[in-house]
């Protein structure tokens, strides 16, 4: 004889299906704004506004002690005590740049690096990109006390910039999503070469030992066929902590650990090849906690009149003209010449406005640029005025971006709506 259930049971059991299809919903829109390009920025954006507002405000001393508070461990003996801001420079932004490392080895293997044709515009483009502004900038400073600051607006925030083209929204072409994404991950390929060549200090040579049993433990593993990424943390540390003694910027361990990333599956064990699997899994937490940690730690600049020493007049306005003019010329420029000599060809439905529309958006330095900053000017001062000058370039490049991407976008429905009606 079977129960009968009672009203509130009976209930119970219909809300359940609700519940998981809610919760389903819930998940598969969690998971589209976790790798939403637009959300991406805008995060970033929101960290850079509270760090200035933060900075700013009657509060500005508890922002700069939070940032300079001591934070470390104690293994018995042993201790290690850095500030926050060391710890979000220096090691967290190594996981960013692991994802860049990562990006470029996927690139290289079966993107559009892949294929030397298909890449060669974004790689003569990106050139441009780089050559033009840092003439621009060396050509507006007045000292040579400020030339070390020549590779700040060089490069291109990937997030940011790809975050606006969504912001533009559907109706461009999607080869131009790949142009830019591949424009900026040469960008920061070039930023990294830039900062391992430039931005380091007199190298200690002894200390590539420890660097090399680093990488002699990654390799290690990989032979033995480990494939969970955990179990390349420890490594992965001593290459870390030896690229930090011999004085190169650390996170340059971040971008070696991305190239050895493999990019190939083991069969019958795998669903993705492990440069897939882990930056899919880090990408989050890359785009809505480092990424932003690092936008609230480094943004916050000071705005009062007084804040902006003589130098740092002449060094604010050539970092806005480099960024905000200098990089769409120079992309536009080898672009242009490159297709005119017939060298290579513009993507399909790619027009010369839609390329402006990229030579805009790589104007975004934004993260990239202010870290190059942090390395180039270790006088308050100077940092001061290059980050202002980032945060202007950047916000002025994103808003001239979005008006011509918009305006192209109304041009092509406007033209759309024409040839319907001529063909009706």
């Amino acid at each position: 004889m079977s129960r009968l259930h009672s009203p509130t049971e009976g209930a119970a059991c219909a809300r359940q299906p609700a519940l998981l299809a809610f919760s389903d919903r819930l998940r598969a829109l969690l998971s589209r704004i976790a790798h939403s390009d637009a959300a991406a920025g805008v995060m970033l954006l929101l960290a850079a506004a509270v760090a200035l507002v933060w900075a700013n405000s009657s509060a500005q001393d508890s922002y700069h002690a939070l940032w300079h508070a001591d934070i470390g461990f104690t293994l018995g003996q042993w201790s290690f005590t850095q500030s926050a801001h060391f710890w979000v420079n220096d090691a967290l932004m190594t996981v960013f740049f692991l994802i860049v490392g990562m990006e470029i080895r996927r690139e290289l293997h079966s993107g559009a690096l892949a294929e030397p044709r298909q890449a060669l515009l974004p790689v003569l483009a990106a050139l441009g990109g780089v050559a033009v502004p840092a003439m621009i900038y060396l050509a507006l400073i007045p000292s040579a006390g400020l030339r070390p600051g020549w590779a700040i607006p060089t490069a291109t925030d990937i997030a940011f910039a790809v975050g606006v083209l969504a912001l533009v929204g559907r109706g461009l072409p999607p080869a131009l999503r790949v142009f830019l994404l591949t424009l900026a991950i040469i960008d920061d390929l070039i930023a990294v070469l830039i900062i391992a060549l430039f931005y380091s200090g007199g190298l200690q040579w002894s200390m590539l030992l420890v660097a090399g049993l680093g990488l002699l433990g990654v390799y290690g593993l990989q032979a033995l066929g480990v494939r969970r990424a955990w179990f390349y943390v420890l490594p992965g540390a001593v290459l870390w902590w030896g690229v930090w003694q011999t004085g190169a910027h650390p996170t340059l361990a971040g971008v070696v650990l991305g190239l050895l990333t493999p990019v190939h599956m083991l069969a019958g064990r795998e669903s993705a090849a492990p440069v897939e699997r882990v930056a899919s899994a880090l990408h989050p937490w890359v785009t809505f906690g480092i990424m932003p940690l690092f936008a609230l730690a480094n943004a916050g600049v000071t705005l009062q009149s007084g804040g902006l020493t003589d130098e740092g007049r002449y060094l604010l306005p050539a970092i806005v003209t480099a960024l905000v003019l200098g990089k769409p010329l120079g992309v536009m420029l080898t672009s242009w010449v490159a297709v005119r000599l017939s060298i290579c060809s513009l993507p399909p439905s790619v027009r010369w406005s839609h390329m402006l529309l990229a030579g805009m958006l790589a104007g975004i330095g934004f993260t990239m640029a202010i870290f190059i900053a942090t390395l180039a000017f270790p006088d308050p001062g100077l940092l001061n005025a290059s980050k202002l000058g980032v945060l202007m370039a950047s916000g002025g490049a994103a808003v001239l971006a979005l008006a011509w991407g918009w305006g192209l976008r109304y041009l092509d429905t406007r033209a759309g709506m024409q040839r319907e009606q001529i063909a009706a």
